[in-house]
């Protein structure tokens, strides 16, 4: 079956590969092997250009290789949204009695900071959300099933702000639909409308990684040091 892929690059990253060590994800190879009985035609990544961050100054640089090995992929195609940032005024959390790497919850839900009057303490804090992936996606999606240039879609994210877009392509074009899923619990509702679910798991990441070093047309791709 004619099979186009559909991969929320951040979805993907923070819901699978980055507590890893998988990081240097060959997307051709791991697509092939989650979908062994699909001949996936084409593999459209979605992702935004990072910005160099005072705790992280070589994240720009490694995504840079990273987009640089995925265009040695014929069956991939990146589409790029954009980073948005603003400064806010949030409420703060209370940090955690044992461990300062964590923060106080009860009930399963996060227990806010108070001042010694009992109300809620806020701080202004800088938020950076990244815009574009999710439509990016549900436009290619549908404009893939309206033209019928495949007959299935697997889409790698849990975004349930994709629902609508993957009714109307099953409901108005027949498309088949099947979820990769980045988290081992997935998007309940994404998967109550999709035709298959696959959870991939660690040996999936672990065979199908880039060399430590490829070529381009510009020279050599090194896979970064830290990942």
């Amino acid at each position: 079956m004619d099979t186009h892929v559909y991969i929320d690059g951040f979805n993907l990253y923070y819901g699978l590969l980055r507590s890893s060590p998988f990081k240097w994800l060959n997307l051709e190879a791991f697509c092939d092997q989650l979908l062994p009985k699909n001949d996936i035609k084409k593999i459209s990544y979605f992702t935004a250009r990072v910005t160099a961050r005072p705790h992280d100054p070589g994240q720009p640089l490694r995504q840079q290789m990273y987009l640089r090995a995925l265009a040695t992929l014929p069956r991939v195609e990146v589409h790029f949204g954009t980073f948005l940032s603003s400064v806010i005024r949030q409420p703060l959390v209370a940090p955690h009695p044992t461990d300062p790497r964590k923060y106080s919850k009860a009930n399963g839900k996060p227990v806010l900071k108070t001042n010694a009057t009992g109300a809620t303490m806020t701080d202004w804090v800088l938020k950076t959300e990244e815009k574009g992936s999710d439509v990016n996606l549900a436009a290619h999606l549908l404009r893939d099933a309206y033209r019928q240039n495949c007959k299935c879609a697997v889409i790698v994210s849990n975004d349930s702000d994709l629902l609508t877009p993957i009714r109307m392509a099953k409901s108005d074009c027949g498309l088949k639909v099947g979820l990769i899923l980045p988290r081992p619990k997935g998007s309940i509702e994404l998967k109550s409308v999709a035709d298959f679910t696959i959870n991939p798991r660690q040996h999936h990441l672990g065979t199908s990684q880039f060399p430590q070093t490829l070529m381009d047309s510009t020279g050599t791709i090194t896979r970064p040091a830290a990942w």
